[in-house]
């Protein structure tokens, strides 16, 4: 086989696994026209029509199914063959490509990227800032980062964070304005900033717990927002109260910037995790950032600062 020959099967699987040719093109790092000319030239090798094309999908036909279900393993086996070699590497090399929603990544992965890179320079790493909770099998990455109660049940599961707790928090000029909840109905009374899931499009209400009581309270307010970037920026602002992840309040609680309402009641999540899909050979890359996140989570005080100095 040439290297033309796998490099085109190489591009077929990309685009058969994700039915768009701009993101195989993306995944396998090359130009849009160099992928659409890659696939034209197989086809016209082999004869055959492997995908049905339109300005708005991409469809495998029967012949493409039947190749894909061929040579699939194939690929596999070959990536997990040139992996294999890695291990006999003083200084490991490849590329790592994470999935991390975007509070993980600012107070949970940031802090670890510079001591990481440093350690083992070989190691391209890539990281998706991902708020839609997207399969990280069919993007091709290797592991994900985000809160627990969203992982699959089928991946391999490792704890980088402790569980914390939702807050209601406003800026000293909002309640200057308006006098501090005392209770979670109160919030009916007040501007709330809402948070609108990019993964689902949905509205949750604010959930408190204080003991064995435990209620939800549909807020409204003039403001909605899918970006927690902009949600904290509007709090500062002092446009409305708030729920947010204690870690990403801390740093602006302890400088008076916002202010915890609600005392007594909050509501706790489970902790930030990495996960990743059970091989029988994990990618070296893979391996050695396991190895990497397991010595720094013995170091639990210098962690924690970290995620409290650079918290956003």
């Amino acid at each position: 086989m040439t290297h033309v020959q796998f490099a085109e099967l190489t591009a077929f699987v990309a685009v058969a696994e994700q039915l768009s040719f701009t993101k195989a093109a993306v995944q396998v790092g090359v130009a849009l026209p160099t992928m659409s000319q890659t696939i034209r030239s197989l086809e016209e090798r082999l004869g055959v029509r492997l995908f049905n094309r339109t300005t708005r999908s991409v469809a495998l036909t029967e012949a493409g199914e039947r190749l894909l279900a061929e040579i699939q393993p194939i690929v596999e086996g070959i990536d997990h063959a040139l992996e294999s070699v890695n291990l006999f590497r003083d200084k490991p090399i490849g590329t790592l490509r994470l999935a991390v929603s975007r509070p993980s990544a600012t107070t949970v992965l940031a802090p670890l990227i510079q001591p990481f890179l440093a350690e083992y320079p070989g190691i391209h790493l890539e990281i998706s800032v991902d708020d839609t909770h997207g399969d990280i099998v069919s993007g091709r990455f290797d592991a994900g980062i985000r809160v627990g109660r969203r992982i699959e049940r089928d991946m391999t599961v490792l704890r980088l964070h402790d569980d914390f707790r939702m807050l209601a928090v406003a800026a000293p000029n909002y309640l200057a304005r308006h006098p501090a909840p005392s209770v979670p109905k109160d919030l009916h009374t007040h501007s709330c900033i809402r948070c609108r899931f990019p993964w689902d499009g949905s509205i949750q209400p604010w959930i408190f717990v204080n003991g064995r009581q435990q209620v939800e309270i549909a807020v409204k307010g003039s403001f909605t927002v899918n970006d927690l970037d902009l949600l904290l920026s509007a709090t500062l602002d002092g446009v409305g109260i708030s729920y947010l992840a204690e870690p990403l309040a801390a740093p602006y609680l302890a400088q008076g910037r916002l202010i915890a309402l609600l005392a007594g009641w909050s509501f706790t999540l489970p902790g930030v995790f990495l996960y990743h899909p059970n091989r029988r050979q994990t990618p070296m890359p893979l391996m050695v950032f396991l190895k990497f996140i397991k010595k720094w989570r013995g170091r639990i005080p210098m962690a924690n600062a970290l995620i409290a100095d650079r918290a956003i």
